[in-house]
């Protein structure tokens, strides 16, 4: 935020705006969603579609999200680990920067998506267990 108000005052205020304060935020913002998407999926915080799932018992939930978890989720995950990993090998590779003049690397930003999936993995695996544990036993862990 202080980057922002900073490239504020300096753009309106001074009428010098800089190039690295764009750049700078633009990877913090990637960093920060990026790394706490797991913590959002822990606590439920990712765009859901509840329509079919709200009516729904507690235990049939529970089984739905086992199928949409084995459906879409991890092979999703696992696509987005193994392709985030090549992504950002490549780009360590080539050392690769940012088009500006400033030329902020950006092999670094590039190597939080795998990490990010791998996050998202292993949550989404907790939350696979505990469903499967639910619908099949009836009670929570």
């Amino acid at each position: 935020m202080l980057l922002v108000v900073l490239e504020v005052v300096l753009r309106y205020f001074f009428n010098h705006p800089t190039i690295w304060n764009f750049e700078i935020t633009v990877q913090i913002y990637a960093f920060h969603f990026m790394i706490v998407a797991a913590f959002a999926l822990l606590h439920g915080s990712h765009v859901a579609i509840d329509v079919f799932s709200q009516k729904l018992s507690k235990r049939a939930k529970a089984v739905l999200d086992v199928i949409t978890y084995i459906i879409f989720f991890f092979p999703f995950m696992i696509i987005l680990l193994y392709q985030g990993i090549k992504y950002s090998a490549k780009s360590w590779m080539l050392l690769e920067r940012t088009w500006s003049s400033f030329q902020a690397p950006l092999y670094p930003i590039k190597t939080v998506i795998p990490l990010m999936a791998l996050l998202l993995l292993i949550q989404g695996l907790a939350i696979f267990i505990r469903s499967l544990y639910f619908a099949v036993k009836g009670e929570e862990i």
